[in-house]
Formats: C-alpha cells, structure tokens, sequence
C-alpha cells in the first residue's frame, strides 16, 4: 500500500497512482485528525471523495505517530493524552475516538488503536504495551460493533515488543476477541533484518491463514520477498516514496543514486526492464539535472518510478502464488542481483 499520510501519496496524483499499479492506499488517522480535521473530510462524505480516490483506503490508528511525533504524550489504560506536534494544542486519544475518527474518515480498513514503544525495550514496558493493546482492541471492536461494520473492516494489531512470548500472548488476546484481520506492529523500528525477521516467522504462525496478516512499515523489495515466504499477505512503507524524493531510486539491479556523477551523462533509463512512465520517456541524466536542480518534477518521476517498481514486484508475486512457483519467483530474485552484481 502506497502510503498517503495526510490524504496525498507526495507528488501523485490519484491517476498516477492507478497507472503505477495501487490498488489500495493507506491514510492516517493522527495526522488528518489534526489537520484538516473530521469536520472538513466528513463534508466530502470521507477520504474517498475529499482526495478523489476510488479505491479501498486503510487508515493506521494513528498509535505510532503518537509515539513517535506529539509531544508529551502519557498513556494510560483509558487511552493517550498527547500535544499536537503542529500547534501544541492538548488531545484525547482514546480506543472509542480512534474509530469513530476512522469511520468519519470512511475508511475500508479500519485498524485499532495499540501501544506503541521503541526498541530496544525493557520487558516490562513491552509486556504493558501488549497489555494496553489488548484492552484497547476489546473497546475498539466494541465501539466497531456499534457502527456501521457491514462496511468497514476491523484489524487488531499485535505488539509484545521482541519477547515471542509476549507476542503470543498479543495473538491469542487479538484471537479470543475476534477481528477481520490481523496486522503485526512495532517492527522495523531499528531492529536487525534477522531479527524482525525472526519475530515476524514466529508470530504469522500464530495467526489464521483464513485472514489477512498485514506487516506495517515493512520495508524493502527483499524483506517483501522474505515476508511473503513466511506468510503476510500486506504491506505498507514510505521507503519507495520518501527515497524517490531523497534521490534514492530502485531497479532490477538494486539502488542507485540519481545524484551520483556517473549519471550525468547517462542516456538510459533508470531500469531497462522497466515500463513505468519515468523509464519510458527520461534518461538517469535528466532525473540526475532534476534532482540536482531541486525541480518539483523530479520528486513526482522518482516517485512514479519506485513506486511502480514495488508495485510491478508484488503483481509478479501474486502471479507466482497463484501458478504454485513463488519458490522460482524468489530464488530468481536473489539469483539476478547476484548476477548483476557480480
């Protein structure tokens, strides 16, 4: 899922991001709480007409940005007082008004509000935060019930930090409550790739195959790849778009950056292979003048590019599953960099 934070995935608009390939985009709730507000969406009916997109939106609970953005935020079993990290004003974010924050914004996946901590981190703060997590999960499907749940789909997120104990714990509460989906949170926030890979093994199999298993902020095309074999089905990362606009673009053959001097006289495109609008009528020397030249128009072609590349990987991954040749698919991957790069 390309992500569109405050109802705009940077630098596309809508149509571009159906000619790259989206299918589905991710709002969040913090930061359009916050600005323009619900009282402007809810005007537009929600997201969907406010940003003029026609496809499904998943909205995050908006935890995470509270951890990582306001300011002294204080969390407790009723939920999360925090500053906007805008204007410094005081709010209440509570399990209830996560939800109904999410249905005015007319989300199609909706996603409970969890407890989000750092890592490394103490035990016991994981162990309270899975704690947290679960209470609010419980009040969140409450509140969900309450509602309008013939459309909006309902996720409840496991947390429990690197300790499997405490993520099996997270599962089975989720489980016991009962939702449409199962996402795992508090990964790629710092961890080795081994390790978030580890967790991420041992917690998919605690979790039904008979629904959706949604890794957050994950990651790059070779940790898609990973997570795929290990058994998550959705993804959402601001890695191809915010690299697109640092310079940081990807190919069939790995990362480049557009900035380097090898570039500068580069009559090809960024990945041959490629047939996304960027590939198909610029060369790496004018995305390099662009770039350098800090041109708008370089943020939207980079952006077009990586994410389309993203795109065009999970399309060929879901081609695979269905022809039964992941396994191909995957050694073919790693083959071809080894190939490229050697």
């Amino acid at each position: 899922m390309p992500v569109g934070t405050a109802a705009s995935v940077k630098a596309l608009t809508p149509e571009e991001l159906r000619a790259v390939g989206a299918q589905i985009i991710l709002g969040n709730t913090y930061h359009l709480y916050l600005r323009p507000g619900c009282d402007v969406i809810q005007r537009f009916s929600g997201l969907h007409r406010f940003m003029n997109w026609e496809g499904p939106i998943l909205t995050d609970s908006g935890g995470f940005q509270v951890f990582s953005l306001a300011k002294l935020a204080k969390i407790t079993e009723t939920g999360v007082t925090f500053q906007s990290h805008i204007d410094g004003s005081s709010h209440l974010l509570t399990p209830e008004k996560a939800i109904e924050i999410q249905f005015g914004l007319g989300a199609d996946i909706v996603m409970c509000l969890d407890n989000c901590i750092s890592y490394p981190a103490r035990r016991e703060d994981a162990r309270q935060a899975l704690e947290n997590t679960s209470h609010w999960a419980a009040r969140c499907k409450k509140k969900w019930q309450t509602g309008d749940n013939g459309h909006h789909a309902l996720y409840g997120i496991v947390q429990g930090g690197m300790f499997k104990d405490l993520r099996a714990r997270s599962a089975e509460d989720l489980l016991r409550i009962g939702f449409n989906g199962y996402a795992m949170g508090g990964l790629s926030v710092g961890e080795p790739t081994e390790v978030m890979l580890e967790m991420a093994d041992f917690t998919l199999a605690l979790l039904p195959d008979s629904r959706p298993k949604y890794i957050m902020g994950v990651g790059t095309p070779a940790n898609l790849i990973e997570l795929v074999a290990l058994g998550a089905d959705m993804f959402d990362c601001v890695l191809p778009t915010r690299n697109a606009r640092n310079g940081q673009l990807f190919s069939h053959d790995g990362t480049m950056n557009i900035c380097n001097a090898r570039f500068k006289d580069d009559t090809g495109p960024i990945d041959a292979d490629c047939r996304c609008y960027t590939c198909r009528n610029y060369s790496r020397a004018y995305l390099r003048h662009l770039y350098l030249a800090r041109e708008l128009l370089s943020y939207r072609l980079n952006t077009i590019h990586n994410l389309h590349h993203f795109l065009s990987l999970m399309q060929q991954v879901r081609r695979a599953i269905i022809a039964d040749e992941f396994e191909i698919l995957r050694e073919n991957f790693y083959a071809s960099k080894k190939e490229k790069n050697a």
